[in-house]
């Protein structure tokens, strides 16, 4: 199942062999942790200790770029609209802090089997089955969350090449709409997959 959707990159390393729910718990808390940062400083020790994370885990950059270019193209104008209503320290605090987690979650996803993180997070919520909540199903809805990532990358991929192709490269609009078009269409496509399944509620 990792292997279809792409991300997972096997390997030996430390962080591959640690546990899915340990790295996951590690990604929890550093969320909660990002809304103490308040220095650009603290966000580039943040970025180094990632770059020195994906050096460990073995992860080519080409691969880490590659999954952060569809983020890119919206945190640089979070980055110069923050830059313009109120200082520039600010914007690189709030896209710096984006950017890590977003490099976080990927090198956990590139460094665990989506099997594994499934039934970590099935485990995790398994007490709440007595107060309704269905473990396998809230697997099922990460494990869809994980099979859209390179769904959209590709979408990605290709709205930016229809962009160069027709001359609009800055046109943050022009990449937007086009990828928010494709999304939702996916997401119709897989209900109605999901609902001739009988899993529509």
């Amino acid at each position: 199942m990792s292997a279809a959707i792409g991300l997972y990159r096997p390997g030996t390393s430390l962080l591959h062999r640690a546990p899915a729910g340990l790295k996951l718990a590690a990604l929890v808390a550093a969320g909660v942790a990002s809304l103490a940062v308040r220095a650009p400083w603290e966000v580039a020790a943040v970025l180094v200790g990632l770059a020195l994370g994906y050096a460990l885990a073995r992860i080519p950059v080409a691969v880490a770029a590659r999954l952060l270019r569809p983020v890119l193209f919206l945190l640089v104008p979070l980055a110069v609209f923050h830059a313009i209503v109120t200082t520039w320290q600010h914007a690189v605090v709030v896209v710096g802090v984006i950017l890590a987690l977003v490099l976080l979650a990927n090198l956990v996803t590139l460094t665990t089997r989506s099997s594994d993180l499934i039934d970590a997070v099935v485990w995790v919520v398994r007490p709440l089955r007595r107060v309704g909540v269905d473990p396998e199903r809230v697997g099922l809805l990460m494990h869809l969350g994980i099979r859209s990532v390179p769904v959209v990358i590709e979408l990605a991929e290709r709205v930016r090449d229809a962009q160069r192709a027709r001359g609009l490269t800055t046109s943050v609009r022009a990449f937007a709409v086009p990828l928010l078009v494709g999304a939702l269409r996916h997401a119709d496509a897989l209900g109605d997959a999901l609902a001739a399944r009988g899993l529509d509620d």
